[in-house]
């Protein structure tokens, strides 16, 4: 029986391109039907990168590739991208009319390898997953191909990291959260890989990936399968930090948890951790007075529709350090099963006092029918998305854009994460609250 779900967060597995476009001179070489690679841009894309939107190369596959096969054309589209887009990495994906038929691109893609081309192919017909498991499909595809080929060595340089967090586009703050972790971790002595957007080093980066010391991986399930995999490829041990750290407390135990794991020198990690502790508690300090004066007009309770690795964040930090009180939460990531008890128990354990009732859900028209039948009188704070806005204003709710699709806003560095991330959370939630004052 077939289910009909209205609003899915996420995209198919081809919405992975995204992830390529994030690696900076890189280019996703599609192998699918024509407006595949559109569609998933109109959804999570926020800016076409270096090569991705409307100037994705795709072989456009039609009737008579499915019919009689699309691998000459594919070799075409190859040879063009070659030709006319200055790459340092080409990664051939494909979409489900390509997986149906069978088309043979290891084969195709293999003669340009034997070339020393710098080039990787991944499957990812869209009906095998959706976006976060091809992520790490092709995050393992380029370490396999490309990573393994041209790796500067193997031995293990003190110090370096490889992170795995924030998905490209996916996140629409990706970008800002992957600066704020990587800046962070570099104030605790540590010399990051962040592998994607503007802080990394594009593929000189990639290849340093098996000299990492340690990985880190940040959020509730998404990545895990990168880490294990190094780690069974090179021996390269990995933190895993359950959920995106927001504000003072958590970013706090993340850099505390790291240091512990990578026997960093105390010393440093508590200069580094004084200094940004201080700096975020003066500007809440600040605030003092307006919470005090506007305490009747701000949100009271709130709502999260978010994939697990921010509803996690955004609830401890919402509750333990702003005051406003959890309702129902809802992952909207189509979460594993094998990490949804995790989860639970993070959300029964969100503060010493309280715990939080979590939903693993997909359908967010379901979702948004139950928060509109919660009795609840108190001023209530969202945070989903775009699709949220009608909801919001027919209860009186303040809303924050977080998930895609963003829709109403441009972000460019704006992040979440961190210390800065959550003095942004507070501007951007407290700020929409004073503008409803007139």
């Amino acid at each position: 029986m077939s289910k009909f779900i209205e609003q899915p967060r996420y995209s198919c597995a081809l919405g992975a391109q995204q992830s390529v476009i994030a690696i900076k001179r890189s280019v996703p070489i599609l192998h699918s039907g024509p407006g595949c690679g559109d569609k998933i841009n109109r959804l999570l894309g926020q800016g076409e990168g270096y090569a991705g939107g409307n100037t994705v190369p795709c072989t456009n596959a039609s009737e008579s590739e499915i019919v009689f096969g699309g691998e000459a054309k594919l070799e075409t589209v190859i040879e063009g991208a070659f030709k006319v887009i200055d790459a340092d990495l080409y990664v051939v994906l494909t979409g489900c009319t390509s997986d149906i038929i069978g088309d043979d691109i290891a084969q195709v893609t293999s003669t340009y390898q034997e070339q020393d081309k710098p080039i990787v192919y991944v499957e990812t017909g869209g009906f095998k997953s959706n976006n976060y498991v091809s992520h790490e499909t092709v995050v393992k595809g380029i370490i396999d191909q490309y990573v393994d080929k041209f790796k500067i060595g193997t031995n293990k340089i003190k110090g370096l990291v490889n992170v795995f967090a924030s998905i490209p586009y996916q996140d629409s703050f990706w970008n800002g959260n992957l600066e704020e972790i990587k800046r962070i971790l570099e104030g605790i002595g540590l010399t990051v890989n962040i592998l994607f957007g503007t802080e990394s080093g594009g593929v000189e980066e990639w290849k340093t990936i098996p000299q990492a010391q340690f990985n880190i991986v940040i959020g509730a399930w998404a990545g895990l399968g990168i880490a294990r995999h190094l780690e069974s490829k090179y021996g390269t041990p990995y933190i895993h930090f359950p959920y995106f750290p927001i504000g003072g407390l958590e970013t706090t135990k993340f850099l505390r948890q790291v240091a512990d794991f990578g026997a960093l020198k105390v010393e440093i990690v508590d200069v580094f951790i004084k200094k940004e502790e201080e700096k975020f508690y003066m500007h809440i300090e600040r605030m003092a007075d307006f919470m005090l004066e506007f305490r009747y007009g701000l949100p009271r309770r709130f709502y999260t529709l978010l994939d697990a690795s921010y509803a996690i964040g955004f609830s401890k930090y919402l509750l333990n350090e702003l005051g406003i009180i959890p309702t129902k939460q809802f992952i909207i990531d189509d979460t594993p099963l094998e990490f949804q008890e995790a989860i639970e128990e993070e959300f029964k354990n969100i503060s010493p006092f309280r715990s939080a009732e979590v939903s693993f859900n997909v359908d967010a028209g379901a979702i948004q029918d139950e928060i509109r039948n919660d009795g609840s009188k108190n001023r209530a704070l969202i945070i989903g998305s775009a699709w949220e806005r009608d909801l919001a204003k027919d209860i009186g709710a303040d809303l924050l854009i977080v998930s895609v699709p963003v829709a109403y806003r441009l972000i460019l560095n704006c992040g979440y994460v961190g210390y800065n991330g959550g003095l942004r959370v507070i501007e951007d939630i407290y700020g929409k609250s004073l503008d409803t004052y007139r």
